[in-house]
């Protein structure tokens, strides 16, 4: 079964036909009010929280955050699946925009955000200017800034295969995330989900995690993947330091220059 990333860019695939087929399916309809209900469960938010709908589609997500009585912005980029949900008045404002180009509000805008069947675009390589990992850098390095601190993102997706999840996961710790991949119905194949949760910059410890299993991806110990950046550059500077403290005493004792590799 092929999946609808392979066939075509979204702006083009969810075009007028599409975008109306997608939104009327009462499957479709059901699913996406499932997994939106999931990923709250996931983010275990305050009411009246403000959230970031990335991918929004037509507002399927979005109508089940007004029910929950969150306040809410969505983006996605085609044009398409916009006019239906302006057409079906979603409560929610809604903005053209490829997330691939980053995350186009001011720092601290949201309490949280969430995604709904999406993220495994951005791997897809659509035109010859298509960088994944550039795309997957950008749009998680503007998330991290728009979110307040401490905010939370749950992505319910897709991943074509580990190498693709380990992907997205890695782009996103590198941009300063915590948390971890949520799985579940992990024996099933049919009903397995993927949810990424994520933390800006906090502990993931008030996230709802009861009976699912977690892949530790983004946990594991090492230097790299536990050190913010400013530390990452200090522990450079601090290793240059030492090694131009041995070339210096080297020199002294034999009268030239040694060459340290870095």
């Amino acid at each position: 079964m092929s999946r609808p990333e392979q066939e075509a860019p979204p702006e083009i695939f969810y075009n007028d036909s599409e975008a109306s087929k997608y939104t009327g399916s009462s499957r479709i309809q059901r699913i996406q009010a499932e997994m939106t209900l999931r990923a709250l469960d996931l983010l275990s938010l305050p009411p009246s929280s403000y959230i970031l709908d990335i991918g929004c589609g037509s507002g399927l997500s979005g109508e089940i955050l007004s029910e929950e009585g969150h306040y809410w912005v969505g983006m996605d980029i085609s044009p398409s699946m916009l006019q239906i949900a302006l057409e079906r008045d979603v409560d929610g404002d809604i903005l053209l925009s490829d997330m691939g180009q980053g995350v186009p509000f001011r720092p601290g805008s949201f309490d949280a955000a969430i995604s709904i069947s999406a993220i495994q675009w951005l791997c897809n390589v659509d035109s010859s200017e298509h960088d994944p990992k550039y795309r997957l850098s950008k749009f998680f390095q503007t998330l991290f800034s728009s979110l307040k601190r401490g905010g939370r993102a749950v992505f319910q997706f897709y991943p074509a295969n580990d190498t693709q999840r380990d992907t997205i996961l890695h782009a996103a710790k590198v941009a300063g995330f915590t948390g971890g991949l949520v799985i579940d119905d992990p024996e099933s194949k049919k009903n397995k989900k993927y949810y990424m949760v994520l933390v800006a910059g906090g502990s993931p410890g008030d996230i709802n995690l009861d009976g699912v299993a977690i892949d530790n991806t983004m946990k594991q110990k090492s230097k790299k993947s536990t050190e913010s950046r400013k530390q990452y550059i200090m522990r450079k500077k601090e290793l240059m330091k030492r090694r131009g403290e041995r070339v210096a005493k080297d020199s002294k004792y034999t009268g030239r220059k040694r060459r340290t590799r870095f």
